[in-house]
Formats: C-alpha cells, sequence, structure tokens
C-alpha cells in the first residue's frame, strides 16, 4: 500500500508532496482508498462532503467503530501525516481478519477530505461539514489562490457541490472514532516509546493580517517618505516570535501575499497569515493580542493601515477521557505491561478534534524520531509503523468486540 501511494502527487523537485483538495492528486488518493475498500470486499460510501468510508458490516447498525484520517497534504509536505492513519487503518483490518477476530459491531475506515486546508485556507473542510461546524454558505465561499471557488473545484471533479452539508445521522451511527497519526513532535523520540495516546489539542487558530501601504519607486523614494507595509510585516513576525516565547507558546507567520510583488516596487499591500498554538485558551489570547498590539504600533509608526481578520478558530479539544482510558486498559499501560503508553497533548488540529464535539473520538500516535512534520523530511521507521498497525489491530478488537 505505501508503495501504490508514493509517488502519487510527489514533486520531483522537492521530494514533497503536492495532494491539494480536488486536484489531480487528491482525486488519484480518492481512487486508490476505493480500491482498497473494494479489493478487501468493503461496502464503500462516499459522503455528501466527499469524505469516503469502508465498512465491514452494516453501518446502519449502529454503535460503529471508525478509524482513518486522510490523504491530502500541505505545500510540499511529509509522506506520512495523513496516509500513516489510512494506511494503517487498512493494515489493521487484514491484522484482525488473520487473528480471525469476529466483530460484534460495524468497522468503518474513513478518508476525510481536504483536511490540511492547502487549497482553500480553511483546515478540516469535510469533517467540519459533517459536523455543522462550517456552513453551506461559508463553504460555498471558500476560494483558492486562482479564485476558483470550493463549489467550482467539486464540480470539476465530479462530485456535487449542492449535496454538501451537515451529516449528522451518518455521524450518529459512530460510538467510537479512533484516529492514528505520525507525532508532529518529539515526545515520543524523548521518551523512547513507538506509540502514543493523545490527551488533548490545543486551542489553535489562523488569523489574516493586511497592511495597507503606499505603491512607490523603490530607487526614487526617500526612505523617510515610504509607506512601506513590509516594515509592518516583518518587524509583526519578530513580534510574534517574542510573544510566543515568553508565553510558551507557538505563533508562526507561513504564509504572506504581496502587491504589486515587484522587485523594484515598494509593496502597496502585505498580507500576512498567522497561525498561532497555545495550552490553553488565556495563553491563545494573550500571545494573539500582543502580536495585534505589536503590529498596530508599527504599522502606525510607517503610516500603514492594518486590518487582522480571524479566519479560523478551534478551542482546546479533550478527547472522550473514558475512551482515552479504554484504550489505554486495551493497550496495557499498566505498570506491570511490557507496552507503557505515554499520554500527551498536541499542538496540531485533526478531523479526531473536529468530531470530538459529536463523536467519542481517541488518537494514537506513532514515533516520529526527527520531530520533523509539513515537510519532505517527515519520517516514522518502518517498525515503529507496524507498532502503530498492531496497537491499531488491538484497540480495534478490543472496541468492536465489548
Amino acid at each position: 500500500m505505501w508503495r501504490e501511494l508514493q509517488p502519487i502527487g510527489r514533486h520531483p523537485g522537492t521530494g514533497g508532496y503536492r495532494r491539494f483538495a480536488w486536484g489531480g492528486a487528491d482525486l488519484e488518493c480518492r481512487d486508490w482508498f476505493r480500491e482498497q475498500a473494494e479489493a478487501r470486499g468493503l461496502v464503500y460510501e462516499l459522503d455528501r462532503n466527499g469524505n469516503q468510508w469502508a465498512w465491514l458490516g452494516d453501518p446502519a447498525a449502529g454503535d460503529a467503530v471508525v478509524t482513518g484520517s486522510h490523504l491530502d497534504s500541505v505545500p510540499d509536505g511529509g509522506a506520512f501525516d495523513g496516509p500513516l492513519g489510512v494506511v494503517s487503518s487498512f493494515a489493521a483490518l487484514d491484522e484482525l481478519r488473520a487473528r480471525g477476530v469476529r466483530f460484534t459491531k460495524p468497522l468503518g475506515i474513513v478518508n476525510f477530505g481536504d483536511e490540511e486546508g492547502a487549497r482553500f485556507g480553511l483546515a478540516c473542510v469535510g469533517s467540519r461539514l459533517s459536523a455543522g461546524q462550517l456552513t453551506v454558505d461559508q463553504a460555498h465561499r471558500l476560494t483558492d489562490a486562482d479564485g476558483v471557488t470550493l463549489p467550482r473545484a467539486m464540480e470539476a471533479a465530479g462530485y456535487d457541490p449542492e449535496a454538501i452539508g451537515p451529516d449528522r445521522e451518518r455521524l450518529a451511527r459512530i460510538g467510537a472514532f479512533v484516529e492514528l497519526h505520525v507525532e508532529q513532535g518529539r515526545a515520543l523520540d524523548i521518551t523512547g516509546d513507538r506509540v502514543g495516546v493523545a490527551s488533548a489539542i490545543w486551542p489553535h487558530g489562523r488569523w489574516r493580517f493586511d497592511f495597507r501601504g503606499e505603491a512607490n519607486h523603490a530607487g526614487t523614494t526617500r526612505l523617510a517618505d515610504r509607506h512601506d507595509p513590509m516594515l509592518s510585516y516583518a518587524e509583526s513576525v519578530l513580534a510574534a516570535r517574542r510573544e510566543a516565547r515568553l508565553a510558551g507558546a507557538v505563533a508562526t507567520f507561513g504564509k504572506i501575499s504581496v502587491e504589486p510583488n515587484g522587485v523594484n516596487a515598494i509593496p502597496s499591500l502585505v498580507r500576512g497569515w498567522l497561525d498561532s498554538r497555545a495550552a490553553d485558551q488565556a495563553t491563545l489570547d494573550t500571545v494573539v493580542d500582543g502580536i495585534e498590539r505589536a503590529a498596530r504600533e508599527y504599522a502606525e509608526a510607517q503610516g500603514v493601515r492594518l486590518d487582522v481578520v480571524r479566519e479560523s478558530f478551534t478551542p482546546v479539544v479533550e478527547f472522550d477521557h473514558a475512551l482515552r482510558d479504554e484504550i489505554a486498559r486495551i493497550l496495557g499501560a499498566d505498570e506491570d505491561a511490557e507496552l507503557k503508553v505515554p499520554v500527551l497533548g498536541t499542538g496540531a488540529g485533526h478531523d479526531a478534534g473536529i468530531l470530538s464535539g459529536t463523536v467519542p473520538t481517541a488518537m494514537l500516535f506513532v514515533r516520529n524520531p526527527t520531530g520533523v512534520s509539513h515537510s519532505p523530511a517527515e519520517y516514522a521507521a518502518e517498525d515503529d509503523c507496524v507498532a502503530g498497525v498492531t496497537a491499531l489491530a488491538d484497540v480495534l478488537e478490543g472496541l468492536a468486540r465489548r
């Protein structure tokens, strides 16, 4: 499975993946998912929001145990973020069948669409729509960098954009959702554990900072006469690092758009996107408020106007404690067990976090020895991936037979 997925959407120059929602590589990944489902004799479904499902047993029976993740990527992303969870889900099912396990509940595997938000700027679009956290009107207004709206992109890919919307009946069938994911940090590498259980997802959001100045000639305009929004933006980037460091949080300006974007022109507009995350809401508010306050001071000093728009926000997600504790018991997380499973928080958002308000959810993490993610350098050793599959199979067996 891994070898089949490996070349899809991989850029020959960077070695990273460019699997963006409703684009060619994403559609190839979707075809791969359907082929894997059909090869195993599973019932394949495509829901109204473009999420793919594969079922063993009748999902209408309810109290289903579901696992899965996503197959899309960030620009030049790594091979493991998302796909590891989907591949491991099919591999875990294969393992359970080899064990001769008989389930008393339906078992599902899902590929959620547009988790990364690389094309339309909003993460977890597929799961947000299903959970009712993104309205149809909001979804229809999502637009990519080329001016293509989400409905147009879906339609071009052969999907019906008029069908999107809340899918509470489908989610009501699910008794537990468990997402396996490569760890996006080094906590497991530091402790020497191959697999961990998630406790919570930090609150996080994305803010757009629009610095509006005055376009002018880069060679003839005196420094004293300039209203250069790039200076205000650059100073705000440094402020983000300072505020995050002081608060023990993270803040990143990772995307920028410049107009008119000429080498010999002072910009008229610099638009930067801030991503910030913290262990609790109060800390996150302190960091973002501090960055905005500093940015406004810099903008005023340069004669630049600043507008700040919060484009998305996800509050702290505490995964279902009962489900988390049950998974820990299944994996033998007691002092006498050979496998001790650490419980750790994460600053990364996931579909499991979106669903947590509707469905009991949990996450498993597989060790990432470098801690690098959203990069071609993202990596997990094969034996750790196998340990993840085994852990996921044990969890699914325990949950589907309880």
